[in-house]
């Protein structure tokens, strides 16, 4: 029999270090500066020690190598933090930006990638994968996740069109269903761009708010109803000021498919460079079910994701599935005929449902947990 593997903790914070100071065993120190710690690293016990991205000066670096510490630098010349500890927010995302012009660092670091999407540059590509995995990490800090997968916050996903305006009945519609549920303890999950998924964000913000001032902020948002309109941020910004608080919510955004507007309603940001990592996780942590309003190619392209993941548990559990827009999932599309033909004889076949009312989807959720592997 193997024996397991240390499962290596990580250090974020001087304080937390301070607290292991004499004994650094299985632990990984992230983007601290180490050069005013007080801290004598030649008695400090080191194994399977690694530092990413951390200041020190040439002596103690020496000293930590000669220990075997496994020491990461940092990379120079770009414009985001391969290394950093926390998700986004959008106020970072958007440092930089007017109306008048957008000198934000989001479109700073998506004018960057596209420079060297093509390149086969392997710094860069390094960089962007540790990129990614640091907000892998500091996703499943926030949300929890117990050894069998299970989340210790209930999240739900919002899947939808990214230019479904806001002025579209279903804009309203994801925003009530998005409140109601995140009044019901669920944690709002979004694909992070405009559409449907700043309104799943917008109304998990206004959650334990009054139903009349997220009605209030729609009609206010309308007036800027497509993302590419010159006043969308600005009409965003409005609402914020008017309700500088609100629920928590996260967006999952990826920088792949071009620059848009940052969701100012969303609490945090995981924003990744690779796609296909950011849907895999989305799909990862939406145990308690996934709502699909209408879409177009990418939307499909995560249902089909979402039911292989159903359909081989691959995450350990079967989560319900819902199609909001009976029209458009079961008239235009046969999408959902399609998948409900598909999973028959397995446990998601009754985790799927469709339905044109929000209140309908929050009961199917509430009553539809998610179901573990045999």
């Amino acid at each position: 029999m193997t024996t397991p593997a240390k499962l290596i903790k990580e250090i974020t914070s001087v304080e937390e270090l301070l607290k292991h100071k004499d004994m650094l065993l299985n632990l990984t120190l992230q983007n601290l500066d180490l050069r005013e710690v007080d801290v004598d690293w030649k008695d400090v016990k080191i194994a399977n020690t690694s530092f990413l991205g951390c200041e020190m000066d040439e002596e103690t670096e020496l000293i930590l190598r000669k220990k075997g510490a496994i020491i990461y630098p940092k990379f120079v010349g770009l414009p985001y933090n391969p290394y950093r500890k926390d998700l986004y927010t959008w106020q970072e995302l958007m440092d930089g930006y007017t109306p008048e012009n957008d000198a934000s660092l989001d479109l700073k670091i998506y004018n960057h990638f596209k420079l060297f999407r093509n390149s086969g540059d392997v710094n860069e590509a390094l960089s962007q994968r540790i990129h990614d995995h640091a907000i892998d990490d500091a996703l499943l800090e926030l949300i929890g996740r117990d050894k069998s997968g299970m989340t210790k916050k209930k999240c739900i996903g919002v899947m939808g069109g990214h230019s479904i305006l806001r002025t579209d009945a279903f804009y309203e519609k994801v925003a009530i269903a998005s409140k109601r549920l995140t009044e019901e303890g669920y944690l709002i999950v979004s694909g992070g761009g405009p559409g449907i998924m700043e309104a799943s964000n917008l109304g998990a913000y206004f959650a334990g708010k009054q139903d009349d001032e997220l009605m209030e902020s729609i009609e206010i948002l309308k007036a800027a109803p497509k993302y590419t309109d010159k006043d969308f941020v600005v009409k965003s910004q409005e609402i914020i000021d008017k309700y500088p608080e609100g629920q928590e919510n996260i967006a999952i955004p990826t920088w792949f498919y071009g620059h848009e507007p940052s969701n100012l309603f969303a609490t945090k940001i995981a924003k990744y460079f690779s796609n296909a990592i950011r849907e895999d996780i989305l799909l990862a942590i939406a145990i308690y079910g996934i709502i699909y309003a209408p879409g177009s190619a990418g939307t499909l392209q995560e249902v089909f994701a979402d039911a292989a993941q159903n359909h081989y548990v691959s995450f350990g559990y079967a989560s319900p599935m819902v199609f909001f827009g009976r029209k458009f999932w079961s008239e235009d599309s046969f999408i959902y005929q399609l998948v409900k033909q598909l999973s028959e004889g397995y446990k998601y076949h009754d985790m799927l449902a469709i339905s044109d009312d929000p209140d309908e989807i929050v009961k199917f959720i509430k009553t539809h947990p998610p179901v573990q592997e045999d």
